[in-house]
């Protein structure tokens, strides 16, 4: 399966009008036509769309286990999409997006999810629909007013809240990376926060699935690496198995120098460089 597209995009309008939207649902109807974003110099007339949100959201998560499933039968995983697990902070009401696990079934324990993804994807280009069932591609997102996946500030906000729900949630949360999914690059006022949450160990990286999101000039990666653009389908092979491969543990405190120093002190006292990793983990956390 190739990564996300401009007709990946159109797949979705076309699959949507024929089964079960109406073309009121997915596109702005200006006096110029139905257009999937407001193109720049025309006018809104007022309409703000919210009823594609959900339709994509779904379009998205399905499209991206998808993609991941090859990916997680390699590192000998299950690909899942709407996992629930109490334990970490995922309810029914919020669950992950999609996740690799040990079974697959939507209720976890925190010991069988290995990687959870956060999904903030949207449709990034403009198209313009015409009667019965034409769907024209535009223009990038450069060509129109809309703020698509990670462009939006409030995407961001969201995936990094949900992250830190999760981070919070308790000991059982401190094993498990988080990706944040996304379809287009990101502003340039969250480079340095992205490379910030990826070295604070909050979130393991934000990653676009959409190689070429523009022909023009757009943030492909960080210098940290804290957002990065997958172009091709071995690249997000190597990230996954890099992420699952590091034997990483989530800490983060507010403590005095002195107590700081006491732990490590404490902690050296330990045979081996893991026995002392896991003495400093556990006296952090008390």
């Amino acid at each position: 399966m190739i990564l996300w597209n401009n007709d990946t995009e159109i797949q979705f309008f076309t699959e949507a009008l024929k089964n079960f939207a109406s073309p009121e649902q997915l596109f702005y109807n200006l006096k110029d036509g139905y257009f999937a974003y407001v193109p720049k110099g025309m006018d809104a007339e007022g309409q703000t769309l919210q009823s594609r949100n959900s339709l994509i959201g779904q379009f998205t998560e399905k499209w991206c286990k998808t993609l991941f499933e090859p990916i997680a039968q390699k590192l000998g995983l299950y690909a899942v999409n709407s996992v629930v697990c109490e334990g970490i902070g995922l309810t029914r009401q919020s669950p992950a997006d999609l996740a690799f696990c040990t079974t697959n079934k939507t209720n976890q324990t925190p010991d069988s999810i290995k990687l959870l993804f956060e999904i903030k994807m949207s449709i990034v280009s403009n198209y313009k629909f015409t009667q019965p069932n034409m769907v024209i591609f535009m223009g990038d997102y450069k060509q129109h007013k809309g703020n698509p996946s990670l462009l939006r500030s409030d995407s961001m906000l969201k995936a990094i809240g949900k992250s830190i729900n999760i981070r919070v949630s308790g000991s059982a949360s401190t094993k498990i990376p988080i990706v944040v999914l996304g379809n287009s690059p990101i502003t340039n006022s969250y480079i340095h926060k992205v490379d910030y949450l990826k070295s604070s160990g909050v979130i393991q990286g934000f990653w676009s699935l959409n190689p070429k999101p523009t022909n023009e000039d757009y943030v492909k990666k960080t210098p940290k690496l804290g957002f990065q653009t997958i172009l091709n389908k071995e690249q997000l092979l190597r990230n996954c198995r890099t992420i699952l491969s590091n034997d990483m543990h989530y800490f983060s405190s507010m403590i005095s120098k002195l107590k700081l120093g006491q732990i490590i002190q404490i902690a050296s006292k330990e045979s081996t460089d893991k026995a002392k990793a896991e003495k400093f983990l556990t006296l952090i956390r008390y």
